[in-house]
This record gives structure tokens, C-alpha cells and sequence, in this order.
């Protein structure tokens, strides 16, 4: 039997994020006591971060040098992503998204919630990108990969035909539901609302209306500020109304979509967002880990949870001269800073 891993420092607990000085002892993947140290390391213990909203398949139509709006760039069917990806060997998609993958565990994101094109293929390609990394992908598949994935992952209602039934075979087979809407404008919100999602993502030009009905059904909001600003679908900290969400008591959750121009890196999304939208660091931080929902076991760090979990060194950087972690996290820490990654994420 394994002996306990002790792992010790100034470890942001729970959903509350409170900064204690503990021994975090994990056995077999579990975390079975947190324990008072005032003695810890000048180490930071942050939980794992999990990016709600990619599409880590783009990556191999990285930064290629087109430039258009959300309809030429990524909407299906003839978008430009879209085209490439048709032509992309399965070989080279799968090393694309492996080596995203591989970067994305290296910036302390240990799962990601996926929207999987070209069906059951596609939705094979990237469990084999996975496969043997520590990393968990949420897949949501579409034209049929939602059968071997996670769910059903619907581009806007305004896109796709057969909606309905599409939704109804889904939901039959057990499979959660994830839309995108109001990405470019509302009209397309309501429709998908009707639905009971599981997930919406971007509702960045949402109503309030619109955006208390997600409150009241505790449908969770995956948003992705780099992208909207890329695509120029905004180009103002009111959309999307990551405050008015927030206020309504909407749960959010931070994503950074297209890999194709936006790299899934969340201390770059997480900086961003609270710098434009000037968000209290901690609900930016909070909705970092949020997705990790979708796990079956989500990444907070608290007594009985499944170990996922990175540690920050301060020995090496200018972290060492912070005089509020949280804010040092989201606006400032350097990859390079990150000692270890401690993590178990097996779905039950």
C-alpha cells in the first residue's frame, strides 16, 4: 500500500478560497486531512483549474493568419475552422490536441470541457489525444459523437437543424446538453433556454431577463472574454455582463474557446478578466475551477475531495514580494512558478 503524500504550504481551501498555512495529506487520490501547520513552506496551494469552454481540435489551424468575423472564422458548416479541420489528417489532430493537452496540464488546467466536431471520429480523436496523460476531458460531441461522449454539444439554435430531436435522443441516452448563445447577439437565447441546457456558453449579449431565467433553472454560464474580444463580438466590459451574471446569482464559469486564436491558457484568461471587467480576483479564481463540476468531483481543495491540486514556488519569482495571493494568481503568476501538479480525476 502506497504511503500518505504530505503535500505542505499556504493552500487556498474550499469554495471560499481561504489562504491557511496546512499539510494536505492525500491517500490513494483522496485528500483525508488538512491539517494546521504554521510552519508551512512559502509555497502556494491552489486547486487545479478547469478551462469550461474549448475546442482544443483548432489547434491545428493555429493563428494561420485569416482574419474575418464569428461567421467565417468558426461558424458550421463552411467556417474556415471548419474546412481545415475536414482536411486535417486524423494523425495530426490528434498530436495537435495532445499538445495542447500536454500544455494545458503544464498551467495547472488538469480537464476542459470540450465541443467536439466531426462526430464519432472526432470525439475518438481526442480521447486518444488523452489517453495516458493525466487530464480529463469533458466531451460534448456532435452529428452522432454524442453517443460516446460525455454530451450532446450544439452550436447556436440558429446553425444546426433538427434541434429538437437532437436534444430528445440525447437526453433519452442520459447525456447532458450544452449550447452556445448570445454570442453575437440574444435572438438565439431563448431557444436554447427552452431546452433546460445543462451549459450555455458565452451568453455574452444576454438580457437580464434572459440571464436571471439561467439563475432561476441554476443553468451554469461557461464565458470566454479573450474570444469574444477576438472575434469582435464585443468590444466593452458591459458584454458579456459578467456583473449583472454574478449579482443575479448565476453560476460562472471561465472557458477560452477556439484554440485556433486563443491559447487554452487560464492564467491568461483569468488575467484578462479581471483586469477588463475588474472582477474581485477571488470570483475570477472561483469561476476558473467552477467547470470542474463536470467531473463528477470538483477541484475545490477540502477534506475528503479528490486530490487536484498545483503548488507555486515563491523562491524563484518576484511572487515571493505578494502581499495577497489571489490577486498575485489571477493577475500575475508565472507558469514557471509551478512545482508540482497532485491530481486524481476519474469520473465515478
Amino acid at each position: 500500500m502506497n504511503a500518505p503524500q504530505i503535500v505542505s504550504g499556504q493552500a487556498l481551501l474550499g469554495e471560499e478560497l481561504a489562504l491557511r498555512p496546512v499539510d494536505i495529506v492525500i491517500e490513494q487520490g483522496l485528500i483525508t486531512a488538512i491539517e494546521e501547520n504554521p510552519r508551512a513552506p512559502p509555497l502556494w496551494i491552489c486547486p487545479a483549474f478547469f478551462d469550461a469552454h474549448t475546442h482544443l481540435a483548432d489547434t491545428v489551424a493555429m493563428d494561420c493568419g485569416s482574419s474575418g468575423d464569428l461567421v467565417s472564422m468558426v461558424t458550421p458548416p463552411d467556417g474556415l475552422k471548419h474546412r481545415i479541420l475536414a482536411t486535417t489528417p486524423h494523425t495530426e489532430l490528434v498530436a495537435a490536441m495532445r499538445a495542447a493537452i500536454t500544455g494545458m496540464i503544464g498551467s495547472g488546467t488538469f480537464g476542459c470541457a470540450d465541443f467536439r466536431e466531426g462526430g464519432r471520429p472526432g470525439v475518438h480523436a481526442l480521447q486518444e489525444a488523452a489517453a495516458g496523460l493525466d487530464f480529463l476531458p469533458v466531451i460534448f460531441g456532435r452529428e452522432g459523437g454524442e453517443v460516446d461522449a460525455y454530451g450532446l454539444g450544439i452550436s447556436s439554435t440558429r446553425d444546426v437543424a433538427g434541434v429538437e430531436l437532437q436534444v430528445s435522443a440525447a437526453r433519452k441516452a442520459g447525456k447532458r446538453i450544452a449550447f452556445h448563445a448570445g454570442e453575437r447577439d440574444k435572438d438565439d437565447v431563448d431557444a436554447a433556454l427552452s431546452f433546460e441546457p445543462d451549459l450555455l456558453i458565452h451568453m455574452t449579449h444576454a438580457t437580464k431577463k434572459q440571464l436571471r431565467a439561467c439563475a432561476e433553472k441554476e443553468i451554469p454560464i461557461a464565458v470566454c472574454p479573450r474570444s469574444n474580444w477576438t472575434l469582435g463580438v464585443t468590444a466593452s466590459a458591459r458584454y458579456p455582463s459578467l456583473k449583472l451574471m454574478l449579482d443575479l446569482g448565476c453560476t460562472v464559469m471561465l472557458g477560452t474557446d477556439n484554440a485556433m486564436f486563443v491559447p487554452p491558457d487560464m492564467f491568461s484568461e483569468m488575467a484578462f478578466t479581471a483586469t477588463v471587467y475588474r472582477l474581485d480576483p477571488k470570483t475570477v479564481l472561483r469561476s476558473a475551477v467552477e467547470g470542474s463540476q463536470f467531473t463528477g468531483s470538483p477541484f475545490f481543495i477540502r477534506k475528503g475531495a479528490r486530490a487536484a491540486l498545483f503548488t507555486l514556488d515563491l523562491s524563484h519569482s518576484a511572487l515571493a514580494f505578494s502581499r495577497d495571493p489571489i490577486i498575485s494568481i489571477v493577475k500575475r503568476a508565472p507558469m514557471s512558478a509551478i512545482r508540482n501538479n497532485v491530481f486524481n480525476l476519474k469520473i465515478q
